[in-house]
């Protein structure tokens, strides 16, 4: 009966096709990319691999390089029509020895924190001690002047919103403390910076993220502690004067060279490219499951189920596993000026990088013609439990290439987020927590937007 009702679907697809090759019923199509991920999807077994037999994969690593290894083979195993690397320079961080962080009030009461240096941090240099001075913003900071900062710890509780339904609005809100908070803080000649996590959730896991420092200013070492902490801290401050002790072992190497891993199914009518991916790199804690080994395997996934039913692109359809998106995103930049360098003509680019959750559509970054082109589908795909087409965010490997292809169209998956920031740059981020149908409802919706775009566009 099942290859019956296969067979039956094949020829009623077939049957839809015009003298054109192009489909006049699309939802037949993305009905069969539905049942090929959800029937017999590999995106789940693929991250299985990827976080137990790789690991976390900060860039520059050992990890980082067997993820390129393990990305080039899964690719080659489907046989597309073109896989290679390309090689790009990228940075090379590590945080050492396990961090270690105590705060003690006037009265001798000790508490230990759960601690993870800031991505890019500098050590402490041995066990660091200072006053804590606590702020909500990098504005209250500047308020309170050198005079109020110098030779102290910074203290960035700045919590995120939990009125807002959009988790990543609440994490756009908050993350300038741990992306330039210690740089501001090092202007006003700070010690260190330690900084609220930026969760969702009250938990005990530290949630670390990339920092950056500008020439000229002195690096001071930045942390982030868990909200649990963060909470305990708060309330130690508000009562009197509190010490914090913080050691941490982060060191800078040379550049190291690496790649991106890219494979390839060549359009029939043109050599316009449809770019689709996500990031192979990771932190250094937890696996990196969400962020963003479900991206990765969502797009492998994606040009998998389109080979895997005969579909014939019209532009070249282009999987790329980019390489450094969480500190420095020099896979995404050297993409871009590469492809622009060659001469190639890119017309659309897609990412997942928001997690392997449910997926609830896709944000549209172009023209309001592009954006009312992309709605077209907007009734068919809501079959399918897709609803969110807006105008927003693509991804941040991506976004690159509008700098060379201005008239492009980009889109980023779009998932439901309320648990994403439990698990964001955190040990938390495992391949046990991710539901495996929703990761292939995601791939699924990849590969639909795909091949709607190649047809379009």
């Amino acid at each position: 009966m099942k290859s019956l009702f296969l067979t039956l679907s094949i020829c009623i697809t077939v049957l839809s096709y015009g003298k054109e090759g192009q489909p006049n019923d699309d939802s037949i199509f993305v009905r069969m990319i539905f049942d090929e991920a959800l029937e017999n999807g590999e995106a789940y077994e693929n991250l299985r691999s990827l976080c137990k037999d790789v690991g976390a994969r900060i860039t520059g690593s050992a990890e980082a390089k067997m993820a390129v290894k393990w990305g080039k083979k899964v690719l080659e195993s489907y046989e597309f029509d073109k896989v290679y690397l390309q090689e790009i320079e990228v940075p090379h961080w590590e945080r050492g020895t396990t961090e270690s962080c105590w705060i003690e009030n006037e009265q001798g009461d000790v508490a230990k924190m759960h601690v993870l240096a800031l991505g890019g941090s500098v050590g402490t240099n041995g066990l660091m001690e200072g006053e804590v001075v606590m702020v909500n913003s990098i504005e209250e900071m500047n308020e309170l002047g050198k005079e109020e900062i110098k030779g102290k710890i910074v203290f960035f509780n700045k919590a995120f919103d939990q009125k807002l339904l959009q988790t990543f609005r609440a994490y756009g809100a908050c993350i300038a403390q741990r992306h330039i908070g210690a740089n501001e803080a090092g202007k006003l000649e700070a010690k260190a910076v330690v900084i609220r996590s930026l969760a969702s959730s009250t938990d005990e896991h530290p949630h670390t993220g990339s920092t950056r420092y500008e020439e000229g200013v002195d690096s001071i070492p930045a942390a982030a502690i868990s909200t649990v902490d963060a909470d305990i801290l708060a309330e130690w401050v508000s009562k009197g004067k509190v010490m914090l002790k913080l050691e941490m072992d982060c060191r800078h190497y040379e550049n190291e060279i690496s790649h991106n891993v890219i494979a390839e199914m060549t359009g029939n009518q043109d050599n316009k490219i449809i770019t689709f991916g996500g990031h192979l790199d990771s932190w250094d804690v937890g696996e990196g499951a969400h962020d963003d080994g479900a991206g990765v395997v969502h797009s492998i996934e994606a040009l998998r189920i389109l080979k895997k039913l005969g579909y014939q692109p019209k532009h070249t359809l282009r999987c790329v596993l980019f390489m450094n998106e969480e500190n420095g995103n020099f896979g995404g930049k050297n993409y871009a000026r590469i492809a622009h360098e060659k001469g190639e003509e890119h017309i659309c680019a897609i990412e997942s990088d928001r997690g392997g959750f449910l997926p609830i559509g896709f944000d549209v970054w172009g023209t309001d013609k592009q954006v009312q082109m992309v709605m077209q589908y907007a009734d068919m795909m809501e079959d399918f439990q897709l609803y969110k087409f807006k105008p927003g965010y693509s991804g941040v490997d991506i976004r690159p290439l509008k700098e060379y292809y201005p008239d492009m169209i980009q889109l980023g998956m779009a998932i439901s987020s309320q648990r994403y920031f439990d698990y964001h740059h955190s040990a938390a981020d495992v391949f046990e927590n991710v539901n495996k149908r929703e990761l292939h409802l995601g791939a699924a919706a990849m590969a639909a937007i795909i091949y709607l775009m190649d047809k379009t566009l």
